[in-house]
């Protein structure tokens, strides 16, 4: 299936800078809509739904600043990137008071803009992958009851997990066979991403294998450096 290309609202004043970066975000396979000054940014915004916004922070008629709080009461969780040529400290601390993710001063690498983007969308979506309300899960043979901490293959006796075994299978069959970020896991069950708490998810990690093993169908792969994937394979009928 074809990938939707993310959709950005880049809103800046400089109608050659504005050109500019919009061609270079689409030759990068984003979609973007480029709005020339505040109100007519906010106007865009409201018309249509946004995987990120890129606001200048000095525009006529209406700042960037003034344009976030807008769009952050009608959008509590989309992301802002600010733009500005001025690095003093007061408006980088307003940025973020007004909900900004990021901050690029003028003149930035447009390199270091694309791996900005694509951090913050990826964060966003796995955020959203790990906040699901969904607790029951077929996983080949397993089913695993995440309220009840129960993981029960082919209708047996069911295993009672430990609370970290439990959120760790949990966020692995949310991402079953995509990437499940080592940070990711880390932040949300250990509220810590550092050596000690990294190790310590290794550990958990050889337990549900431990666990999952009787089933050939189904194993944990170490995505080196990145994090883990659940691998479910189709069963041949």
């Amino acid at each position: 299936m074809e990938e939707i290309n993310k959709k950005i609202l880049l809103v800046e004043d400089d109608p050659n800078f504005g050109t500019v970066l919009k061609d270079y975000l689409m030759m990068n396979n984003y979609d973007v809509v480029h709005a020339k000054n505040g109100m007519e940014g906010f106007e865009k915004f409201k018309k249509d739904d946004y995987d990120l916004c890129i606001l200048d922070v000095m525009m006529p008629y209406k700042d960037g600043f003034t344009l976030a709080k807008e769009i952050r009461e009608k959008n509590t969780d989309v992301p802002i990137i600010f733009l500005t040529a001025k690095a003093l400290k007061e408006d980088v601390l307003k940025g973020y008071k007004v909900g900004a993710d990021d901050y690029l001063n003028k003149p930035f690498d447009s390199e270091v803009l694309l791996m900005k983007i694509k951090a913050i969308i990826q964060r966003k979506a796995t955020d959203s992958v790990a906040d699901s309300k969904q607790f029951e899960f077929e996983i080949g043979n397993f089913h695993l009851n995440s309220k009840l901490r129960f993981l029960r293959y082919n209708g047996g006796d069911p295993i009672k997990l430990s609370p970290k075994e439990n959120d760790l299978l949990r966020l692995l069959a949310l991402h079953e066979n995509d990437l499940m970020p080592r940070d990711l896991a880390l932040t949300k069950i250990w509220r810590d991403d550092n050596y000690f708490t990294s190790r310590s998810m290794d550990v958990y990690i050889a337990k549900l294998r431990k666990y999952l093993k009787v089933d050939e169908n189904v194993e944990i792969l170490n995505i080196h450096g990145e994090g883990f994937r659940l691998v479910v394979n189709q069963k041949s009928s």
